[in-house]
């Protein structure tokens, strides 16, 4: 096999093709009804950022693709899937990809257990690729709930700061993607040195994927997010831009006044979002999700190779999808 290509993209699609395969064999069981649902939203498809992450990291450190690190792929992937039938179960989801969620079409308690079975399906593969890759798996999941009780227990407070939203993304969102990388290069077999490199360019890729997610919420349009915009407000959960936005004009500015009743009040939803588009906090987010690209780009310069430097460029191009819309929306508000 050629060490690096020059096309990574297409290499790793080819990559991703077998994924699928395995994907739908590591959650088959006995009970069809349990098979029918836990490969429900599988079937449905997804961009599977996370296994990405994971083949470009081990291909990044000059590493043959095989089917170890392919299963590395499938755990982590299933560990993403586990946590959106949660997710769409304390939501109250109706649609997930464009599909039913698994909780609208067979009821919570199922959607629940399907959840947990993805879960036991990727701590066992995790625990036949090695002790270090199911301990790195364990306190991934660990992270995961932290940033979420950590995001929980800030809602509704429009005092929440900066580090606070950072320290509950950095677990509930970029844990996991630092963990695709480190996990992609733990099964290569790769130098610690490189392994911490990879795994701190999936952590900012996670960043800048949820700021990018946080900043969509305040301006996208309901045909853009295949939803209703502002759902983060509604919720309670002050992210970014908004925290931002508070702190430069109080606690006791409109915007904060305005945010106690949009869950009651669309007009106050609609003058709320555009307070904060107003407020410049929109550009301040892209610039600090900016910051994250650059040192991602740096780090992966340092490999000295192509699919390295994909890597590295994988939350610039991300970031970039939503910089024009962003100048428009904030042009116009």
């Amino acid at each position: 096999m050629q060490l690096f290509t020059d096309s990574p993209i297409q290499e790793i699609d080819q990559y991703l093709e077998r994924l699928e395969v395995l994907l739908r064999q590591a959650v088959a069981s006995d009970d069809v009804r349990l098979s029918e649902v836990a490969s429900h939203l599988i079937k449905a498809g997804g961009k599977r950022i996370r296994p990405s992450l994971t083949i470009t990291a081990a291909r990044s450190a000059g590493v043959a693709i095989d089917d170890r690190i392919l299963m590395a792929a499938v755990a982590v992937e299933l560990v993403h899937l586990a946590s959106l039938y949660h997710d769409d179960v304390m939501d109250e989801a109706t649609t997930r990809r464009n599909v039913p969620s698994v909780n609208s079409r067979w009821g919570n308690l199922v959607a629940i257990v399907a959840g947990d079975f993805l879960l036991a399906r990727a701590a066992a593969i995790a625990a036949d690729l090695g002790q270090d890759v199911a301990k790195l798996l364990a306190t991934t999941l660990a992270h995961l709930c932290e940033g979420q009780i950590l995001e929980v227990n800030a809602t509704f407070d429009v005092s929440r700061t900066i580090p606070s939203y950072n320290e509950a993304i950095a677990g509930k969102t970029a844990s996991l993607m630092a963990t695709a990388c480190r996990i992609g290069a733990l099964s290569a077999g790769v130098s610690n040195d490189q392994l911490d490199k990879l795994e701190r360019i999936g952590f900012l890729f996670g960043m800048v994927y949820q700021i990018r997610d946080d900043v969509l919420d305040i301006i996208g349009t309901e045909k853009e997010l295949g939803k209703l915009p502002g759902q983060d407000l509604i919720e309670g959960v002050y992210t970014l831009p908004t925290i931002i936005a508070i702190q430069a004009q109080g606690i006791e500015s409109e915007i904060a006044a305005r945010l106690s009743d949009v869950a009651h009040n669309e007009n106050d939803l609609t003058i709320a979002r555009k307070l904060i588009v107003g407020s410049g906090s929109i550009e301040e987010s892209i610039q600090i999700a900016q910051r994250y690209c650059d040192e991602a780009a740096s780090i992966s310069k340092e490999f000295g190779n192509p699919t390295a430097d994909y890597l590295g460029s994988m939350a610039d191009s991300l970031l970039s999808t939503i910089t024009d819309i962003a100048r428009e929306r904030v042009k116009s508000a």
